[in-house]
């Protein structure tokens, strides 16, 4: 019985399908330019969120990068001397030990490091582009950072506790340093300290323009060395008005303890820096809601912009179907008179609409491809066409031809048949 209702569906709609493209193909020309404003705004609303999405891959994955686990303490360095002599009648900068009152009174962290941050002024081998920064950090800092080593090892506690001079690069640093050669085993001078490279580590993910509360560095053209030998060792050009250290890594037992432990930080330095807005706490797990967050409304806000070109070609639709109706209005009165209802009228030409629609999403779809593509070749950016920014595209597309559809198909089907077949 439902097989039969669905054969006599298809019976009924092939004849109205086959007498659309027929009447679309008549007009090749006014057919394509009815479809360009459905072409276009279809191709904008694949290729912009496109962007959006291929942006926010990028951000998402450097914020998980960054540990949803982790807290991070960045300090906001003076840049001048005279600024670091204002701040330091009220607060020390951030030290190591704030790292111990930290260590002593917050629960729930598994793991600690602090880090010293610079860029030396003198480096050998010659750097091939911009001189590597170093990561003064401890050990764990490879547990906490998630660090994946791509050859040797990373230094040991043992070597932290001597100060000793060795170092491990990040891929970007060796590349930078070396070239194509192997770095592990041999010796690069960093301003006037010799260190020995024990390790290389692998590649990671670095965003342009950074984040709130996250310094912009590439996360690969880095040197990481125990952070005793920074301090001890290594001769950095600003110390003089820096901070003894710049920053505080810490791993949480769970996710859930991110935000009332970063308050409780933040407690504890604001008492310990005596109110001076010297410090910012960074929680990626916070970070990572934001973005989410942010995220939704960027395709909304960028779905409703390019859906205006949607509505042009729905316009151009309802237009060139109107125009339609005056050149068939002897067909219609002469199907009237054959029998057609207005109901058979009305399907004919939302048909008709519906098809304009559906082949320009379909040509939009590929376009709009075509142009993420183009714009990842040409401009270096990451796009991703995803499954929903298609299926939203598409189905806005075919809505549009419908909705603007339906007025010329009801006054199709109003005409007087009498009138009509006299029509000339």
């Amino acid at each position: 019985m439902k097989r039969q209702l669905r054969q006599d569906t298809w019976a009924q709609y092939l004849p109205d399908l086959k007498l659309g493209f027929a009447n679309l193909l008549l007009h090749k020309l006014r057919t394509l330019l009815t479809m360009l404003g459905m072409i276009f705004g279809v191709a904008a609303v694949v290729s912009m969120l496109s962007i959006g999405a291929g942006a926010q891959q990028q951000v998402m994955a450097f914020i998980e990068q960054l540990g949803v686990r982790n807290l991070i303490v960045e300090a906001r360095e003076p840049t001048s001397w005279e600024e670091k002599q204002q701040r330091r009648k009220t607060s020390p900068g951030l030290t190591l030990s704030d790292l111990r009152v930290i260590r002593a009174n917050v629960e729930g962290v598994t793991e600690f490091t602090p880090r010293k941050k610079f860029t030396p002024t003198r480096v050998m081998p010659k750097p091939q582009r911009d001189a590597p920064t170093v990561f003064g950090v401890e050990p764990n800092y490879q547990r906490i950072a998630g660090l994946r080593i791509a050859s040797g090892r990373f230094f040991t506690d043992d070597e932290a506790s001597r100060a000793a001079p060795v170092c491990v690069l990040g891929e970007g640093a060796r590349v930078n340093l070396f070239g194509i050669e192997e770095a592990v085993g041999k010796y690069i001078k960093v301003n006037e300290q010799w260190l020995h490279v024990v390790g290389v580590v692998g590649t990671q993910l670095t965003v342009q323009g950074g984040l709130e509360g996250v310094g912009v560095t590439d996360m690969n053209n880095l040197i990481y060395t125990p952070v005793s030998a920074a301090l001890l060792r290594l001769e950095d050009s600003k110390s003089g008005y820096r901070d003894e250290i710049d920053g505080i890594y810490m791993q949480l037992a769970s996710t859930d303890l991110s935000l009332p432990t970063a308050d409780v930080v933040r407690s504890i330095l604001n008492t310990t820096h005596r109110g001076e807005s010297d410090f910012s706490v960074v929680v990626p797990a916070e970070l990572l809601a934001e973005q989410r967050r942010t995220q939704r409304i960027f395709d909304t806000v960028m779905v409703a912009i390019a859906s205006i070109s949607l509505l042009v070609g729905g316009i151009g639709i309802m237009n060139i179907m109107l125009a339609s109706i005056l050149e068939r209005t002897r067909e219609i009165g002469v199907r009237r008179a054959l029998g057609a209802r207005q109901k058979d009228i009305i399907r004919q030409f939302l048909i008709e609409a519906t098809l304009i629609s559906f082949v320009g999403g379909v040509m939009g779809i590929a376009f709009g491809f075509g142009i993420s593509y183009l714009i990842s070749w040409l401009a270096g950016w990451t796009t991703i066409v995803t499954p929903i920014s298609v299926i939203v595209a598409f189905a806005v597309s075919v809505s549009v031809g419908l909705i603007f559809g339906i007025y010329p198909a009801m006054k199709a089907a109003r005409l007087d048949p009498v009138e009509a077949i006299r029509y000339e």
